[in-house]
């Protein structure tokens, strides 16, 4: 390597540990490792990590962006063993114990990708040129942009057809994310949509969820998803379940089930997809792009190389398909990793998961928990989902935050945050690196 295009970090007599990623897995990792014998340098492309399961509230107008992105360095102040570098990973090279990044390049002992899932639109390049995921702040900005220029253009409109078609919302995937997402559009059409626009009352909102499976929340009981479906009709959504999305151009939606929908907006959340830099053999790499791991998270056919979280595919009997790509398995696995590596790897301990139970919101009082053998649903199920994400959030200052602007919205039903701050402009489809 030359050295002068090397990334300054300073010296250590501990063995590094590189960390690419600030989701769940890389936060939850570094943490664990505070102050022990080994350097942490945490890379990302961002300075901040981000509370993902509430992209949703950020994108309906619910909560401003900066009450659930949070600056990688307030997180490790006090960290005397810690690095962070803002960096886009470009290439891993394995034979060097290095990797390439748009800074320079770093050396390491360890390496741990934890760089997450992406949105995988199954090779539509017309639903990824012209529709929003939902897996960044940045999209998130990007719906509420998207759903408010929409309606003005709306109140605008001189023709039925544009109406219709800039107050349709269209959800790809009735997961977590699909799923709530609907339900938080049905109450700012219920509680503010009619008070704010009223030259639309004769066209209201209208969302629809396009579930390719036979029914919403799979990954949930069966007592969880039929609940689900009566509550999302309850609020007018409009469910299509064993149906697929075709193609969509921006202001068409076809559906396999021969239906054809005018919309100007699309949100996908319909699937992940692993990503990582380039140099990983593509023989350990298997359904969704995600990276094959042994019991120990490190990657098959590497010894110091290892990945966590969504990325990484480990196969056992439990979880013969790899564990759910959620974040409570991104945080065990980084905890975990993080204790082993501080033994010998005589002492290493395969991962086991503790699934703590799953949990969905479908709106205010409306929601459905989950746990173990309990099955909860309504207002008590939504108590345990608010409780659980408020103790998640990382800070005081923001669980204070976000805690007061629920209550806010409890009792007033507003959403204050209806700012179209920045212009949604249709993308161009761009593959990054890593995150």
């Amino acid at each position: 390597m030359n050295e002068q295009n090397d990334v300054y970090i300073p010296r250590s007599e501990h063995p590094r540990i590189v960390i690419i990623g600030a989701g769940f897995a890389g936060i939850y990792m570094a943490k664990a490792l505070k102050n022990k014998p080994f350097q942490v340098v945490l890379l990302d492309k961002n300075n901040f990590h981000q509370f993902q399961p509430l992209f949703y509230q950020v994108a309906t107008s619910g909560l401003e962006p900066d009450a659930i992105v949070f600056p990688v360095r307030k997180i490790f102040r006090g960290f005397r063993n810690f690095v962070f570098r803002m960096a886009d990973v470009l290439q891993i090279n394995t034979h060097e114990n290095s990797i390439e990044t748009d800074i320079g390049n770093i050396t390491y002992d360890y390496l741990v990708l934890a760089t997450g899932s992406t949105n995988n639109f199954y090779g539509m390049s017309d639903v990824e040129m012209n529709s929003i995921g939902l897996k960044s702040i940045r999209e998130s900005l990007d719906i509420r942009s998207n759903i408010l220029q929409n309606i003005e253009k709306a109140v605008q409109a001189i023709d039925d057809e544009t109406r219709k078609k800039n107050t349709t919302i269209v959800i790809v995937g009735a997961g977590p994310a699909g799923v709530e997402m609907a339900g938080a559009i049905a109450e700012f059409k219920k509680y503010i949509y009619e008070k704010d626009y009223p030259e639309l009352s004769n066209f209201p909102i209208e969302i629809h969820v396009v579930e390719a499976g036979p029914k919403v929340l799979s990954a949930m009981t069966e007592k969880s998803s039929r609940a689900t479906l009566v509550d999302l009709k309850k609020l007018g959504i409009i469910v299509h379940l064993d149906t697929a999305v075709k193609s969509y151009d921006g202001h068409k939606v076809a559906l396999s089930n021969g239906t054809d929908l005018l919309t100007a907006s699309l949100i996908w959340t319909a699937g992940v997809r692993g990503q990582f830099p380039e140099g990983i053999d593509e023989g350990f790499i298997v359904k969704g792009n995600r990276i094959e791991v042994d019991e120990f998270n490190r990657i098959k056919g590497q010894e110091s190389i290892f990945a966590i979280g969504d990325v990484a595919y480990m196969q056992t009997e439990a979880y013969p398909n790899g564990h759910p790509m959620v974040a409570p398995t991104a945080i065990q696995q980084g905890e975990h990793l993080a204790k082993n590596l501080m033994h010998t790897k005589a002492n290493w301990r395969p991962f086991k998961y503790f699934d703590k139970g799953s949990l969905a919101t479908i709106g205010k009082k409306r929601a459905v928990a989950d746990l173990g053998k309990l099955h909860f649903r309504g207002f008590f199920a939504w108590f345990i989902w608010s409780t659980v994400h408020l103790m998640s959030i990382s800070g005081f200052k923001n669980k204070l935050r976000v805690g007061l602007n629920w209550m806010n919205s409890y009792f007033s039903y507003d959403k204050g945050n209806r700012l179209i701050i920045r212009r949604y402009k249709p993308k161009k489809v761009e593959h990054e690196t890593y995150l």
